[in-house]
């Protein structure tokens, strides 16, 4: 699988953290968010930018074990003024960012991964901020788009964390995608080459790119189908097609939501 180039994410990280804050500036931030329904709009924003922090002193002291939230500097932002979460969440990004720079891909540094470097972790907060961002856009109810690169990059990314989740054994959904001669298409209808094929085995599953008939096609616009796969857009959703067997789809989400 071609990964996007380590500054590319290390910009993202930051990119879509002014997308998000754009989203939550001016809003209730005691508005529920729909697709994360625990939380409220404040919740996500100190979420993602208290994971941003968390990331950023692995990376900066080249951790070799997990950093407590607690050895975390400015873990959660001070107080409840809204322009003080702002400039919290920009500055958090801003600093994972230069860390993540700093460090380089190769760096080896503690995760809880198949892959222990800063590379990793470069990749991972710029696609956690890019899923996040459209939690915060749907609650905001503004427009939401992502880049075909990286909106195909969050698709495989989350097949390889799924398929993690279940070779590791610790997650029960995980371990139940499985089941002999069942398989799933997605197929991105404005992104030449943006298909995806999952095939279930006795052992698991497995995926490719690729074009091929299936139990059941999820067909839509890249991003949305990045948005279903990721639970933020319905499956039944107009925007999006289903051809087949839409149980099996529905099985693959239920299971699929590691962590």
């Amino acid at each position: 699988m071609n990964l996007l180039p380590h500054e590319r994410y290390c910009d993202e990280i930051v990119l879509r953290t002014e997308a998000l804050r754009a989203a939550v500036r001016g809003f209730d931030l005691d508005a529920v968010v729909p697709t994360c329904p625990e939380w409220t709009l404040r919740d996500l924003a100190v979420h993602v930018g208290g994971v941003h922090r968390w990331v950023g002193e692995i990376v900066r002291t080249r951790a070799v074990d997990e950093v407590p939230d607690e050895r975390v500097p400015q873990f959660t932002p001070e107080g409840e003024d809204p322009a003080v979460l702002d400039a919290w969440l920009a500055e958090g990004a801003a600093s994972t960012a230069e860390a993540l720079r700093e460090a380089g891909p190769g760096a080896k540094v503690w995760s809880w991964s198949w892959d222990r470097s800063a590379g990793f972790w470069a990749r991972r907060m710029a696609i956690e901020t890019v899923v996040h961002q459209a939690d915060a856009a749907l609650t905001a109810k503004v427009s939401y788009a992502m880049a075909p690169d990286l909106a195909a990059d969050t698709i495989d990314e989350w097949l390889e964390i799924v398929a993690f989740a279940q070779a590791s054994g610790d997650d029960p959904g995980a371990a139940e995608l499985r089941g002999a001669g069942r398989s799933l298409h997605l197929h991105a209808t404005d992104a030449p080459g943006a298909e995806w094929l999952i095939e279930f085995g006795e052992d698991g599953f497995t995926w490719r790119r690729a074009h091929e008939r299936a139990t059941v096609a999820l067909r839509g616009p890249l991003t949305d189908l990045m948005l279903v796969f990721n639970r933020r857009l319905a499956a039944d959703s107009d925007r999006v097609e289903v051809l087949g067997d839409a149980a099996l789809l529905d099985f693959w989400l239920e299971r699929s939501s590691f962590g």
